[in-house]
C-alpha cells in the first residue's frame, strides 16, 4: 500500500515538473517569437558609391553597368557575412538585401537575435517591422485640368508624357482599359532614363506590360514572413486581388476618357492626372498582411529601376517606437529616393479629425491631405406624403422612378413569428438574414433595416442586406439610423438591389413617424395593415456646384511630430490638400478586401489614398513642363500656388468630429492649401533644397543624437542650419518659439521676365513679423533671400497661423504658411 502511495506520488511529481518545462518552454517559445527587423548597414549603395556614375540631373545611375553590378554583389555578400557571423545557425531567414539607394537587408528572425545584429560589427541601425497598411472620372475637371494644363502640355494626347510613375501599392489590373496600350495613339516618348522588369505570374500573363505599363515587379517575402497567406488571394505575381493599387495608378496616371459604367449604368469618363505617363508597379501589400520589408525593398528597386514618381498610397500602421519619426529606415528610404531625384508623394492618412494624427513626417516627402470635391451622389426614399428624405447609395430607383409607390416594411414587423432563429437586432432589424422574415409580407415591398448593433460592431454587412433583398424579393430597402446610436458615415457605394442608406437619425425619425402613422397594430402591437406607402429615387445621378474643396472627416491632421509621444516638429504637416473623397477610378473584380465590389471594374472611393495620386499626376506634369526641376522645386511650386478659399470664396472649411459639422480649417488641416495645377505650372518664384540641406536640418534639431543620424544617413553632421525652421521649404514652422527667431528663405525666379515683388506678412497670433528686404526685383535665374523676423508678444502656448504673401509685378503671388507657437516672450 505504502509503495503504491510513493509511486502515485512520485508519478504526480513527474506530471507536475513536466508542466512546469512545458510551460516555461512555451513562455520562452512567446518571447522568443520570430519577427522581421530592418537593417542598415555602414557603407554607401550602389546609388551613391563612388566607381558608379552619379549626377545631379538625369540618370544617376545604370544597373547593368559592370561597375553597378560589382558593388551591388559586395553589398550582398557583406550582409550575408555578417548573418552568417552573428546570428545562431538556422535561426533567422534573410528576406532582401537593399543594395541600390540603401545598404542593408531585411532579415526574419527572434528578438534575442536582433539584439546580436545590433552589436555587429559594420551595422548601424536595426529596427522592428511596423507593418504596412493601406490608407484608403471627375476630378480633372474639380482641379481644372483639361481647359488649362492639358491643353498647355498638348490636351490629353500628351499630358504626362515621357514620365515614369511608380506605385508602390497592392498591384495593378493590367486588363483594365485605363491602362490600355492605345495603337491609334501610340507612346513614343524616350524612356533610355528607366529600365524596369516585367515580373509575370498568376493573372499576369507575359503581354501585361503593354507600353503603358512599362514594368511591374512584386514583393512578397516579407508577407510569406510575417503571415499564412492565403493562395487565392494572396498572388504571388503583380496582379491586384485588392483593388486599391489599380484605384491609385488610375487616379495620377490612367487613360484619358474611359467609360465609367456600373450595374449597367453609366457615370460619365474617368481621366488620370497625366494620362500619358507611363506606370511602373511595385506590389508589395497583400490582403492578408503588409509590412515595411516589402515597401522598403520595392521604394530601394523602384529608384534602380528610374521612376521619377513614387507614389506611396501605403505606410506604417504606427510612429517608430525606438527612433525619432524622421530617422525610421522607412523615412530614410524616401530620403534616399530623394536624394537621387525622385519626387515622392505619401498619403497623409487617415485617421482625423484628432490633432497629431498625420502619418507623414519628413521635409523630403509630400504628404497629401484629402478633400471633397463639388460633386455629390445623393439617394432619397418619397414617401406617400409627399416628403422626400435624403439618403445615400448609388441605387436604381424601385419600378417606376418615383410614380409608383410600395409598401413600406418595418423589419421587425415582418419577423417569422414561427421562426427558430434568435431573437437578436442581427436577426429582427439589421435584415440580415432571410430566414428570419415571412416572405408574404417583405415580398414587393420596400423594407425599413436598422442600423443597430451589429453594424456598430462591424459584424453585420450591406452586402447581406443585398443578399437578404434577392432572395425574398424586396422592392428594395433603407437602412435608417438607430437614435441609440446616433448618426453614422454613408458612403456612395454601388447597390446591386435598389436601396438607401439614411445615415442621419433626425431623417430617421421622419420615416419612422410616417411610418407609424400609417400602420395599424392590435392591441398586443402587431401590425394587421401596412398603409404606408414609399418609392426610392435614381442615387446615381451626380449634383455639381456645392461647397468645395472641404477637408474630409477622415484626412489626418497635423501638427507633424519626432516621436511616439507625438512631440511636434517644426514642419507643416501635412503639405497639401487634394481631392479625396469619393473618387471614381479603375478596380480589381476580385476586390479580395471589399465584398460589396467584387466583380466590379471600377469603385468609388475616399481616403488620403485618393488625394495622394491626384498630387503625384500634377507632379508629373511639372516635371514634363519643367525636366531640370528637382523634386523640392515640382513641390514647392505646388505649394506657393495653392489656394486656402473654396469655391465661394470663403476659407476652406474643414469636417469636424460630429458627422456633417463643419469648422474653420487651419495649416494642419490643409497644409498649405488645397493645390492649383494651373498655377503651379507657373509659380513665378520657387524654393529649393537638397539632401544636403536635409542633413543639415537634422543636425540642427537639439533632441536627435548625432550618431543616430549618422547610423542613418551615413553622414556625419558638418554643418547645421541653426535652427530647423531654416530649411528652405515652403513654409515657416516653429514648434516653440521663445523671444525672438529670424530665419531665412532663398527663392529663384523660374520665369522668363524680371519681376518686382511686394512682401506682405500676416503674423500668427502673440506674434509679430518683419521681412527684410520689403520688396525686391529679380531676375530670370535669379535668386533673392528673404530673411522673416518673428518676435513673441504675447506667450499663448498654443499653435496659430499667418502667412507671407508675396505679390509680383507680372501677376505672381506666392504664398508661404506660417506656423507658430509662442511660449515665451523672454
Amino acid at each position: 500500500m505504502a509503495t503504491g502511495v510513493d509511486v502515485s506520488a512520485a508519478s504526480s511529481y513527474a506530471v507536475l515538473l513536466l508542466l512546469h518545462l512545458l510551460a516555461i518552454s512555451t513562455i520562452a517559445s512567446v518571447v522568443e517569437e520570430r519577427s522581421i527587423y530592418l537593417i542598415l548597414m555602414e557603407g554607401e549603395p550602389v546609388a551613391f558609391h563612388g566607381d558608379v556614375l552619379y549626377s545631379q540631373q538625369g540618370r544617376r545611375f545604370d544597373p547593368k553597368s559592370e561597375a553597378y553590378e560589382v558593388h551591388a554583389n559586395k553589398l550582398v555578400d557583406s550582409h550575408d557575412q555578417v548573418l552568417e557571423s552573428t546570428l545562431d545557425k538556422g535561426s533567422y531567414n534573410k528576406l532582401y538585401s537593399f543594395k541600390h539607394v540603401l545598404n542593408g537587408f531585411a532579415v526574419h528572425t527572434t528578438p534575442s537575435q536582433a539584439k546580436k545584429l545590433q552589436l555587429a560589427q559594420g551595422v548601424k541601425l536595426v529596427e522592428r517591422d511596423r507593418r504596412a497598411k493601406l490608407m484608403t472620372t471627375y476630378t480633372p475637371q474639380f482641379l481644372g485640368l483639361p481647359q488649362t494644363v492639358w491643353t498647355q502640355e498638348g490636351g490629353d494626347r500628351n499630358a504626362g508624357d515621357g514620365i515614369v510613375m511608380g506605385f508602390v501599392d497592392t498591384g495593378i489590373n493590367p486588363f483594365h482599359p485605363s491602362f490600355a496600350y492605345d495603337i491609334l495613339n501610340p507612346l513614343t516618348s524616350n524612356l533610355s532614363h528607366f529600365s524596369g522588369a516585367c515580373e509575370t505570374g498568376p493573372l499576369f500573363p507575359p503581354f501585361s506590360c503593354n507600353g503603358k505599363i512599362v514594368s511591374a515587379r512584386f514583393f512578397i517575402a516579407g508577407a510569406q514572413a510575417a503571415a499564412s497567406l492565403n493562395a487565392t488571394i494572396d498572388i504571388p505575381s503583380p496582379a491586384d486581388a485588392v483593388g486599391h493599387g489599380s484605384h491609385v495608378a488610375s487616379i495620377a496616371a490612367g487613360n484619358a476618357g474611359v467609360p465609367v459604367t456600373v450595374n449597367g449604368f453609366y457615370y460619365g469618363r474617368a481621366s488620370g492626372m497625366a494620362p500619358r505617363a507611363r506606370v511602373a508597379v511595385y506590389k508589395a501589400v497583400y490582403p492578408t498582411v503588409g509590412t515595411l520589408a516589402d515597401v522598403v525593398a520595392a521604394i530601394d528597386q523602384a529608384v534602380a529601376d528610374g521612376v521619377d514618381i513614387l507614389t506611396l498610397s501605403i505606410g506604417p500602421e504606427e510612429p517608430p517606437q525606438d527612433t525619432v519619426t524622421f530617422l525610421s529606415i522607412f523615412d530614410i528610404a524616401m530620403l534616399f529616393a530623394r536624394r537621387a531625384g525622385v519626387f515622392v508623394v505619401q498619403a497623409a492618412g487617415n485617421s482625423g479629425p484628432g490633432p497629431s494624427t498625420v502619418l507623414s513626417y519628413s521635409p523630403w516627402v509630400v504628404g497629401a491631405a484629402a478633400s471633397r470635391t463639388d460633386r455629390r451622389y445623393t439617394a432619397s426614399l418619397l414617401l406617400g406624403n409627399g416628403l422626400n428624405v435624403s439618403g445615400v447609395g448609388l441605387s436604381a430607383p424601385t419600378f417606376g422612378n418615383g410614380s409608383l409607390l410600395y409598401r413600406l416594411v418595418l423589419a421587425k414587423d415582418a419577423i417569422n413569428l414561427s421562426g427558430a432563429f434568435p431573437r437578436t437586432p442581427e436577426y429582427v432589424e439589421e435584415c440580415q438574414h432571410p430566414e428570419a422574415f415571412d416572405p408574404s409580407i417583405v415580398r414587393g415591398s420596400i423594407v425599413i433595416c436598422s442600423f443597430s448593433a451589429g453594424f456598430y460592431n462591424e459584424t453585420s454587412t450591406l452586402t447581406a442586406i443585398f443578399d437578404t433583398a434577392r432572395v425574398l424579393g424586396f422592392m428594395g430597402f433603407v437602412l435608417v439610423a438607430n437614435p441609440s446610436y446616433g448618426d453614422f458615415i454613408g458612403q456612395p457605394i454601388p447597390f446591386s438591389v435598389s436601396g438607401a442608406l439614411i445615415p442621419k437619425v433626425a431623417d430617421a425619425k421622419i420615416v419612422s413617424q410616417y411610418y407609424e402613422q400609417q400602420t395599424l397594430r392590435d392591441a398586443r402591437g402587431i401590425v394587421r395593415q401596412f398603409n404606408a406607402r414609399a418609392a426610392i429615387q435614381d442615387g446615381r445621378v451626380a449634383s455639381f456646384g456645392v461647397q468645395a474643396p472641404i477637408v474630409s472627416r477622415f484626412s489626418s491632421r497635423g501638427p507633424g511630430f519626432i516621436d511616439i509621444n507625438r512631440n511636434p516638429s517644426d514642419v507643416l504637416k501635412p503639405d497639401i490638400l487634394a481631392p479625396g473623397n469619393e473618387i471614381w477610378a479603375a478596380w480589381s473584380p476580385l476586390s479580395a478586401l471589399d465584398p460589396i465590389l467584387t466583380g466590379y471594374n471600377f469603385a468609388l472611393l475616399s481616403g488620403s489614398s485618393m488625394a495622394a495620386p491626384h498630387v503625384a499626376g500634377i507632379a508629373a506634369l511639372i516635371k514634363q513642363e519643367y525636366p531640370s526641376w528637382n523634386p523640392s522645386m515640382i513641390a514647392s511650386a505646388m505649394s506657393t500656388t495653392a489656394t486656402k478659399f473654396d469655391n465661394n470664396g470663403g476659407i476652406i472649411m474643414a469636417e469636424g468630429f460630429n458627422i456633417g459639422s463643419l469648422n474653420s480649417s487651419n495649416n494642419f488641416d490643409f497644409g498649405a492649401g488645397f493645390v492649383n495645377p494651373t498655377h503651379a505650372m507657373d509659380p513665378g518664384l520657387v524654393l529649393s533644397s537638397e539632401f544636403e540641406d536635409y542633413i543639415s536640418f537634422l543636425c540642427s534639431m537639439p533632441f536627435i543624437d548625432r550618431f543616430a543620424i549618422r547610423a542613418a544617413t551615413r553622414v556625419w553632421c558638418g554643418q547645421s542650419v541653426g535652427h530647423p525652421a531654416n530649411l528652405n521649404i515652403p513654409s515657416v514652422t516653429i514648434s516653440a518659439l521663445r523671444r525672438s527667431l529670424t530665419v531665412r528663405r532663398s527663392f529663384k525666379n523660374v520665369a522668363t521676365k524680371p519681376e518686382t515683388y511686394v512682401s506682405l506678412a500676416i503674423p500668427p497670433n502673440g506674434t509679430t513679423i518683419t521681412l527684410r528686404p520689403p520688396w525686391f526685383t529679380i531676375a530670370p535665374e535669379g535668386t533673392q533671400d528673404l530673411d522673416i523676423e518673428i518676435n513673441v508678444i504675447k506667450s499663448t502656448n498654443e499653435f496659430s497661423f499667418g502667412e507671407i504673401i508675396l505679390t509680383g509685378s507680372l501677376n505672381h503671388i506666392v504664398r508661404m504658411p506660417v506656423t507658430i507657437r509662442p511660449v515665451s516672450i523672454v
